[in-house]
């Protein structure tokens, strides 16, 4: 074998290779990614050649081969494509890869990302390094009276051009595997990477074979026999749904690609197939799965593709905040995947991505919503937090999803925003002109306050999710001359203040008696006495916390940024019903009965509230059990 050539690559390049291995060093599986994605470019490549007429000969069922050798310790990825005579490698290997050198070592000196530097200088071939001390290319140009070629390198700039050995157009790309990598020998683990980045790469791609059971006619009872047989081991789907017409698929095809993404998670409620060439590339299929109430952020489910390479699951600029509870994919050559996240920031692309896919998805809600309430409806418990999290988050989604987003009430009803404002308008106004939504993030707890605001044909809504309270507070911005009080926050006449008041029964001195009896009979710090006019019927005690106070330490507690109310002691009112009979009654008593009665009238009150414990829920019981 003549050696055609030998020679240094490059005069900037003694310090590359150090800087490959240094940085890429934690991502070191990428050189997988790379490599076949090269070999996939170039199988279609000579496709694209025939079919404009520039190649002749037989192109062959297109195929990438990975495969492994233990014992000689090397990793070869194969494909017919293209080829490469010995001048191309003089070329896209020596040169092309390293005309940037120079800029690239001043600019990635100080690169943290492996992702910053790969693709960025055509440097994807050289990510071999990374596991490898010696790479080896084994060549055969498809053009007429091509010469095969073999290029080798050990990792310092010096390279060598020899005749090379292969027979059949295409590449191969032999590394030897360095010490530190021998991991990568490990089927298992070479089996881990593809199935990671080249699960849906358009060219099959081989990794040796697999035992299939296949019927073998049948046994003398007519029953089908089966036998083994060896296939190859095809790990990738060439043709995944988001690369065809939403027309051409079924609601099987979708969710039999959600199970392939998501092989143990509960069937999604609904999908948006993107399809966008203008003025960005973007395809992809985006699912709703079922969110549990808790809240809980599985976030990185959407995986990012670019030309149909897996990329990453860290989409977190691409799509919105609020969409990241989403599932799926969404492919686009257009995003600048080989650059730093602040580039990816501030990319003008991205930005319009972000925009498109939350446009889409307001507009596939508003769809179903149309088509459908009662489907809709039925599905407003899994996507409900969802559509109230974009709300919050996103001004644009916003805008559109105040005529889709719903509420729900005790009654179990459904309004939208524009529907229940009108619902309550007429009783709910207080005398100051503003609607006052009432509502109940404990409807077990708060049974007492919900059957008062009944009483008087007030509704209850149910906002008991773990972002309602954010949600409440951005409707009280947006809706005009409209405030929400948790119905536990005052006695139902405080609630919505009208003009007409109750009449007193009690005289001022009673009042001033009534309010010292009381403040004896507390115990607890932070309890405000107040002596108030309701109907007979109401509780004689109730417990009660300012709607604005509580809120924010609920805020506080959720890391709000109001940690500053979260430090402040707990203050209640205790409303006293001064027109109650018991009140009357405790007027009337004296000495220790009149103590006795008032405590029980308020620990009655704690007690409805669940803030009677210990030894104080001791002492109301066996006060309870002498007084009857």
């Amino acid at each position: 074998m003549s050696i055609q050539e030998k020679g240094n690559i490059s005069i900037h390049t003694e310090n590359i290779f150090p800087i490959i291995k240094k940085f890429l060093y934690s991502d070191n599986e990428i050189f997988l990614r790379e490599l076949v994605s090269n070999a996939i470019d170039a199988v279609q490549k000579i496709k694209r050649l025939a079919s404009l007429g520039q190649f002749n000969g037989e192109v062959g069922a297109p195929l990438v081969k990975v495969a492994v050798d233990k014992d000689a310790k090397t990793i070869t990825i194969s494909d017919n494509g293209l080829g490469m005579t010995a001048e191309e490698i003089k070329k896209y290997i020596n040169q092309v890869a390293f005309s940037g050198a120079s800029e690239f070592v001043e600019k990635f000196k100080d690169a943290k990302d492996a992702n910053e530097i790969i693709g960025k200088f055509g440097l994807g071939f050289y990510s071999a390094f990374m596991v490898a001390d010696l790479v080896e290319i084994q060549t055969l140009s498809y053009q007429d009276g091509a010469e095969p070629a073999r290029w080798v390198c050990d990792g310092s700039t010096e390279f060598e051009i020899t005749e090379g050995t292969k027979t059949t157009r295409g590449t191969d790309i032999i590394l030897h595997v360095n010490k530190d990598s021998e991991e990568f020998l490990a089927e298992s683990k070479l089996q881990e990477i593809l199935n990671k980045y080249a699960k849906f790469l358009p060219v099959p791609i081989k990794f040796g074979t697999k035992t299939e059971s296949v019927e073998d006619g049948t046994d003398e009872e007519g029953k089908t026999k089966y036998k083994d047989v060896e296939v190859d081991n095809i790990i990738n789907t060439t043709n995944p749904i988001w690369t065809k017409a939403p027309a051409d698929l079924s609601d099987e095809d979708y969710l039999k690609f959600y199970r392939e993404l998501y092989p143990f998670s509960e069937e999604p409620l609904f999908w948006i197939h993107l399809n966008v060439d203008y003025p960005f590339n973007l395809t992809g299929v985006l699912y709703f799965p079922k969110l549990k109430n808790d809240f809980e952020m599985q976030r990185n489910k959407i995986k990012l593709y670019s030309r149909q390479v897996f990329i990453t699951d860290e989409v977190k600029d691409i799509v919105p905040e609020f969409l990241m509870l989403l599932h799926g994919v969404i492919d686009s050559p257009d995003i600048p995947l080989n650059v730093s996240r602040s580039f990816l920031q501030a990319d003008s692309n991205v930005k319009k991505i972000n925009n498109y896919i939350t446009k889409k998805v307001a507009d596939k809600l508003s769809e179903l919503f149309a088509k459908d309430r009662k489907a809709y409806e039925d599905k407003w418990k899994d996507i409900g937090l969802f559509v109230k999290y974009g709300m919050i988050s996103e001004e644009k989604f916003y805008d559109k999803a105040k005529d889709f987003a719903l509420v729900g009430n005790t009654k179990n009803e459904l309004y939208t925003l524009p529907e229940y404002k009108e619902k309550v308008t007429a009783l709910q106004t207080d005398k100051n002109g503003n609607v006052v939504y009432l509502y109940t993030n404990d409807a077990a707890k708060q049974d007492a306050f919900i059957q008062s605001a009944n009483k008087k044909d007030y509704d209850v809504l149910v906002l008991d999710s773990p972002i309602d309270n954010h949600f409440i507070n951005q409707l009280e911005q947006k809706l005009e001359k409209t405030s929400i009080k948790r119905v536990d926050s005052s006695v139902v006449d405080k609630l919505i203040e009208k003009d007409e008041q109750n009449e007193h029964v009690l005289s001022e001195d009673q009042v001033k008696e009534v309010t010292a009896i009381f403040e004896k009979a507390i115990t607890k710090p932070g309890m405000h006495v107040e002596v108030v006019a309701l109907h007979p019927d109401e509780l004689p005690v109730t417990i009660t916390m300012d709607e604005f106070m509580r809120r924010m330490k609920d805020m506080a507690a959720m890391g709000g940024g109001m940690s500053f109310y979260g430090q402040m002691p707990d203050n209640y009112k205790v409303a006293i019903n001064g027109n109650h009979k018991l009140v009357g009654k405790i007027l009337n008593a004296e000495g220790e009965e009149q103590q006795n009665l008032a405590k029980q009238a308020v620990d009655l009150a704690l007690l409805a509230q669940g803030m009677l414990t210990g030894a104080e829920l001791t002492a109301f019981v066996s006060r309870s059990v002498e007084l009857i």
